[in-house]
């Protein structure tokens, strides 16, 4: 099956045909570093890390770039407000998305590009867009103060691009007539956008053609996307929210320039709301990435983000990723068990196969092809999900010893150790894609368990406390108090598990 991805240019799935097979160009649009990041940047990042992973995993050389707009008004405006510059700025938030995106198991993109390090190329493709008349010079509007503009502004012409609005399927002439835009005589259309801007007092500049001044927002992804992966991309990426105006400009500016399609397909992840409520800071339901994962751990947001398809929209609630943390914990405490198990007993040298034993009827069970089929349909991460809580379900059936629930038959613990050992091979490949199951087991369980005693205000050393009196109480065969002592546990919402080597305790 050819890998599907749903092109929101042409609103249908479309194979992935790439220029230049194997290799794939990707561009995501990165964040404007003026603040921490927040729930909808993590729905982003995660989905394309999961795009990333698994263009990989076809064996297609991927080059990945995703930029951070590290000279913006946002960021000047922080910088004015914390009496620092904004390079100093920039670089702190920076610094926290990768941090936030290492917590979330979000790997770097290949090239990382920052719209200060390409002013050069900026400058360069406006001239180009001057030249064959799709930009025009403007002078800078009046300074508050009374002294003379730096420089002078530079605009694109939105009529001079016919194809203008195709991506978001408006209509050039209703945009005009609905356009909520302030009146400025210095436009020669209220849709036009700017391209490069002259430097207000106390801003950041670059010196140019059309004197002091910087880079307008949606000419940066065009520089940089072009100058690391060609005039035409593979792939081009980012939240829904870009699709208008940022997108369609950058098609704009980029096909006006070249003269060649910009992208050949376009992919666009969907919104966040919080309690079935679009999130904003004006209705308290804003999130950053940071509050987040100060309640939850982080590989539990990463699940819960992939239960809903990238397309689609996603209601955060506590309880759901409350209930993704409940999935992560088992992929862990399975994980630990089949290496226990095998630590335990020797696999048998032959027998049936993993996919064999598990057949359903005539048909072998294969889990993997089921899985690719699920990431080739538009990187189908639900569907992916629960191929892989299957694989979980059988491995548990195979450490319980209840094989016979699903198979028929009773297995010997040699035979079942050698499918528990072709369980992990199979299981490997559909984590790594994900970005699920990297940590040690026993370092994950650990850090979960002081995770929910800290949210249910539980005290670690009174369980292992009671723990202790509920193991004395069994070894003198006072079974009345011990099973009091996991009752009073069990109502505090602490689980005790008795395993054979140790008693094993979690909060639910």
């Amino acid at each position: 099956m050819a890998l599907r991805i749903y092109n929101t240019l042409t609103r249908n799935k479309r194979d992935l045909e790439p220029l230049a097979p194997p290799r794939v160009g990707m561009y995501v649009c990165g964040v404007t570093v003026y603040d921490y990041c927040h729930i909808g940047h993590a729905r982003a990042y995660v989905a394309f890390d999961i795009v990333a992973r698994y263009l990989r995993y076809r064996g297609l050389d991927l080059t990945y770039v995703r930029n951070f707009t590290d000279i913006d008004d946002k960021i000047i405006n922080r910088a004015r407000e914390r009496g620092q510059e904004p390079a100093v700025v920039a670089q702190q938030f920076i610094d926290e998305f990768y941090r936030d995106m290492e917590a979330l198991n979000v790997a770097p993109a290949d090239i990382e590009p920052r719209v200060t390090e390409h002013i050069p190329d900026i400058i360069a493709l406006v001239e180009r867009l001057i030249a064959k008349e799709h930009g025009y010079v403007v002078d800078a509007a009046p300074v508050p103060d009374g002294s003379a503009p730096a420089g002078r502004d530079v605009y694109f012409s939105v009529r001079s691009f016919e194809p203008y609005g195709r991506l978001s399927g408006r209509d050039i002439e209703e945009m005009q007539s609905g356009a909520r835009v302030d009146v400025d005589e210095r436009k020669r259309d209220p849709l036009d956008f700017a391209l490069w801007k002259a430097a207000k007092p106390g801003e950041p500049w670059w010196d140019s053609p059309w004197g002091r001044g910087r880079p307008g927002w949606h000419i940066e992804c065009s520089v940089m996307s072009m100058k690391y992966l060609g005039h035409t991309l593979d792939i081009h990426g980012g939240g829904k929210d870009l699709v208008f105006p940022h997108h369609e400009n950058e098609i704009a500016q980029s096909e006006a320039a070249t003269g060649q399609p910009f992208a050949r397909l376009w992919m666009h992840n969907g919104f966040v709301n919080v309690n079935d409520e679009k999130m904003s800071k004006s209705l308290g339901n804003f999130f950053t990435i940071r509050d987040v994962t100060a309640r939850f751990d982080p590989e539990a947001v990463r699940y819960f983000l992939l239960t809903t398809h990238y397309r689609s929209p996603l209601n955060f609630t506590d309880g759901q990723v409350e209930e993704a943390e409940n999935r992560v914990a088992y992929i862990y405490e399975t994980l630990a068990r089949v290496e226990s198990f095998l630590a335990q007993t020797a696999p048998a040298g032959d027998g049936e196969e993993f996919e064999k034993v598990f057949a359903r009827g005539d048909e072998p069970y294969r889990p993997r092809h089921e899985f690719e089929q699920a990431l080739d349909d538009d990187f189908n991460t639900p569907r992916a999900l629960g191929l892989l809580s299957e694989l979980l379900r059988l491995a548990n059936l195979l450490l319980d010893g209840k094989e016979q629930e699903q198979i028929g038959r009773k297995l010997k613990p040699p035979l079942r150790a050698r499918l528990l050992a072709e369980w992990q091979n199979l299981f490997a490949p559909m984590q790594t894609v994900l970005g699920l199951g990297a940590r040690p087991p026993a370092e994950f369980l650990d850090q979960l368990r002081l995770r929910r005693c800290c949210r249910r205000e539980i005290d670690p050393a009174w369980v292992e406390q009671r723990l202790a009196e509920r193991a004395a109480a069994k070894h003198a065969k006072d079974y009345t108090l011990a099973d009091q002592i996991r009752a009073e546990l069990a109502a505090a919402g602490v689980e005790v598990r008795d395993a054979r080597e140790k008693t094993i305790w979690r909060v639910c």
